[in-house]
């Protein structure tokens, strides 16, 4: 990096630490561009991360996350805490940015300085979270937002990646869309630390969690029960309710030493991925070459090679230049 760029990275890390909104909006576009930058500039911050508590907000599309979300916000501000929020959403097929707009999902708590709000797309990473989404989380924690909250896309069963980053996962169910029916068989079920039946003035809320109640007296539990807290978000009737269970998860994590564990998963899974996209972008940069990736795709297409053999030969060629030679000799 030149001295200029590290000059830069300086300034704009200086400018997150002092709180500034710009700054932070500035490091965030870095982390979601995937800037060379970015690696100086979580070098900066990451000494200044570890305080915030980091709550996930999950569930299927039309369960009303955002305005849940919206409304925890307005209550954790009540208790005079800072309040990032990270909104993941679906990419935009044509520009690959957030179809939807922070702005327009959370008008009415935009302008508080003590929240800072902030729409990321997915890109086409799986499993409900953008791939910066780590990253812009520390931007937060660093920035000293007491609470970050991350709202994932609602992709379905499968969004599960939100229990690898939050210390605490929601997830927001309501009557009405078949997850009732599903709750017993759901996989993003598994995840939940604090059930929420959002919605909860229509018909088949209350069957919802007595179904949700059942499923739990079957399921191992070690020391936490997941509650169920029913919600009606646009009047946020059962929000102190959801806040407080909340808070009594954080306690036991700490209580019982749980919060270091879920800690040292996030930071086995963070660096697993880091490693993983480093590889793809190697394997990827080194593509047209004669034994790369272009050629390995032409053999197995072709069924000149099998895919285990092709993938041995593109590792060996990243990770051992030397090995791979041999085997071309």
């Amino acid at each position: 990096m030149s001295s200029a760029a590290a000059a830069a990275s300086e300034d704009l890390a200086r400018g997150v630490l002092a709180q500034s909104p710009r700054a932070i909006g500035r490091a965030i576009s870095e982390v979601e561009r995937d800037s060379p930058a970015v690696p100086d500039l979580l070098r900066r911050l990451f000494p200044e991360t570890g305080r915030a508590r980091i709550v996930g907000v999950t569930g299927p599309p039309g369960a009303g996350k955002s305005t849940l979300v919206q409304r925890l916000a307005q209550a954790y501000r009540k208790r005079g805490r800072r309040v990032g929020i990270v909104a993941v959403d679906p990419s935009s097929p044509f520009t690959g940015g957030a179809i939807l707009g922070d702005r327009i999902r959370m008008a009415e708590i935009y302008t508080d300085p003590g929240v800072f709000i902030r729409s990321m797309a997915t890109r086409g990473a799986l499993g409900g979270l953008a791939r910066a989404t780590s990253d812009a989380v520390d931007v937060l924690d660093a920035a000293g937002f007491d609470l970050i909250l991350i709202e994932t896309v609602g992709v379905g069963q499968d969004e599960v990646d939100i229990a690898r980053t939050a210390d605490t996962t929601a997830v927001v169910l309501v009557p009405g869309l078949g997850d009732d029916i599903q709750a017993i068989k759901a996989g993003i079920l598994e995840i939940a630390d604090v059930f929420v039946v959002n919605k909860a003035e229509r018909d088949g809320a209350d069957r919802a969690v007595a179904e949700l109640s059942m499923m739990l007296d079957f399921a191992p539990h070690e020391g936490w029960r997941p509650p169920i807290v029913k919600t009606s978000a646009p009047q946020a009737a059962g929000v102190p309710d959801l806040v407080e269970a909340l808070e009594a998860h954080g306690r036991h994590l700490e209580k019982s030493g749980e919060e270091a564990v879920r800690r040292a998963g996030r930071a086995r899974s963070r660096l697993l991925g880091l490693l993983e996209g480093r590889f793809r972008r190697a394997v990827e940069a080194r593509a047209p070459e004669p034994d790369g990736l272009e050629e390995a795709v032409r053999a197995v297409a072709a069924r000149a090679e099998d895919p285990y053999a092709a993938a041995d030969r593109l590792f060996d060629g990243v990770v051992r230049p030397g090995a791979a030679a041999g085997r071309r000799l």
